[in-house]
């Protein structure tokens, strides 16, 4: 048993002591979500009840290989500027490449983006990325704090030395040196905008853009939630109303963008004409699309880079591919997709290129061959791409629900966070492994479990 599998193991007897057994311990830790803001929906963004644990040396080997990925597509990024036929592999709307042309004034090709990982002790893969404003940095931060005093978890560290994973320091500093770089130093303390839609019918901001801003404005900066209806610019300053806008922490994807507004948005003209710096930029919508993986499983188009690179591509990204007619290549050799997609059903899975479509994913093990093929006809008819399986990781959580606690099975995702190109911290999202419509999902604590006492 590994020390992180004995860590569980010793969490899971502490609530079998009477101590724990009258709930208030469980009943104080949704109280005090409640009282920080963390329930979406009405319900916690954490649903379990205790954190989950990964080592140092786990948290460095998913950095160093999630910081060699990133270069790798920064490489692959200039190489899709520099050749519109490679950007055209990617399937974006024109408003899409448009944007992506367009220097940002910052040289990152995303200031805050994630990695989703799944981790088997010392083996893992990544299964996608994020590149706009990835959800759980903030979430995480607020959870590890109230977690890491709760009565169960001190007393786990009485015999192992927990590390809290916490990013919003990291997150803010990454953004001012996105506004330095862009020449923005107009002001020692710039006002920053969240930007996010809201659905409809409501009027208040979503509860992580609401802790972001409260965050925002204790370190001392203007921060105030916006949504894109609200927005005007003016004589080269974005603002809404009063509020002038300096650094854009933008919540909302291109393609959302442009369905409901032209090339003349303020966000986009203030983008273009370098009025504000926006964080992430409009570039990094290349790292949203799943097909970049197609790109950089692709050896013809990556034989050139560096060793480490490759090797990172290699052994942690999953062979991925664009849905289409024709031929195609796996481990070096030729094959005609289509024929390779139908043959190997219960080893793939195919998904929607862009994570905002509104479209299934199909999960070939799922699903019979007659449903696979009617899968693949969809597939061939919108952007989609098809992906090598990779196994889920689960493990037993506590949950309370109809006022007891149960262990329940939950699948385990975890997010390296990388900034400016840098790894320093990770989150974890979970959800219910036994079935796909359950509201137990959300956001884990993460501790860096060190060493036993």
């Amino acid at each position: 048993m590994t020390a992180l599998e004995e860590a569980v193991s010793r969490y899971h007897r502490l609530l079998d002591r009477p101590a724990y057994r009258d709930l208030a311990w469980a009943e104080s830790i949704h109280q005090e979500m409640a009282a920080h803001n963390l329930v979406s929906g009405g319900r916690p963004v954490c649903p379990v009840l205790r954190p989950h644990f990964v080592s140092r040396r786990q948290l460095a080997s998913m950095a160093k290989a999630a910081e060699a990925l990133y270069t790798a597509m920064e490489r692959m990024r200039q190489m899709m500027l520099n050749t519109p036929l490679l950007l055209n592999r990617l399937d974006l709307l024109p408003g899409e490449k448009m944007l992506a042309g367009v220097d940002p004034g910052y040289p990152h090709l995303a200031v805050t983006s994630i990695f989703g990982a799944q981790l088997h002790n010392g083996v893992f893969r990544f299964v996608h990325s994020v590149g706009d404003s990835p959800a759980g940095i903030v979430y995480n931060d607020t959870l590890s704090e109230l977690f890491y005093n709760t009565a169960p978890v001190k007393e786990l560290r009485k015999k192992y030395n927990l590390s809290k994973t916490q990013g919003m320091k990291r997150l803010m500093l990454s953004l001012l040196s996105a506004y330095k770089a862009a020449g923005k130093q107009r002001k020692k303390f710039p006002c920053i905008a969240v930007v996010e839609f809201r659905p409809p019918f409501k009027h208040t901001p979503s509860q992580e853009s609401e802790l972001l801003c409260e965050y925002f404005r204790r370190s001392g900066y203007p921060s105030e939630s916006i949504t894109p209806e609200q927005l005007e610019y003016r004589n080269g300053v974005l603002c809404r109303g009063d509020f002038q806008i300096d650094i854009v922490y933008r919540k909302v994807s291109a393609q959302e963008l442009l369905v409901r507004f032209d090339l003349m948005h303020p966000l986009v003209r203030a983008y273009r004409e370098g009025g504000a710096c926006v964080v992430n930029s409009f570039r990094a919508e290349l790292v949203q699309k799943k097909a970049l993986y197609s790109l950089l499983t692709d050896e013809t188009l990556t034989a050139k880079f560096p060793a480490a690179e490759r090797q990172a591509i290699r052994e942690h990204l999953p062979w991925t591919r664009l849905v289409a007619a024709g031929a195609s290549t796996r481990d070096s050799k030729p094959i005609d997709l289509p024929e390779y997609i139908l043959n190997n059903r219960e080893h793939l899975v195919m998904s929607p290129n862009d994570a905002t479509a509104d479209r299934p994913t199909f999960r070939g093990w799922e699903i019979d061959d007659a449903g696979w093929d009617r899968a693949l006809k969809m597939a061939l008819r919108a952007p989609y791409v098809v992906q090598e399986r990779s196994q889920p990781v689960s493990d037993q959580f506590p949950v309370m629900q109809d006022g007891s606690v149960t262990l329940r099975k939950m699948e385990i995702e975890v997010h390296p966070h990388i900034y400016l190109g840098k790894v320093e911290t990770c989150s974890t999202e979970v959800k219910d492994a036994s079935s796909a419509f359950s509201t137990l999902a959300g956001m884990a604590p993460t501790f860096i479990l060190e060493s036993a006492s």
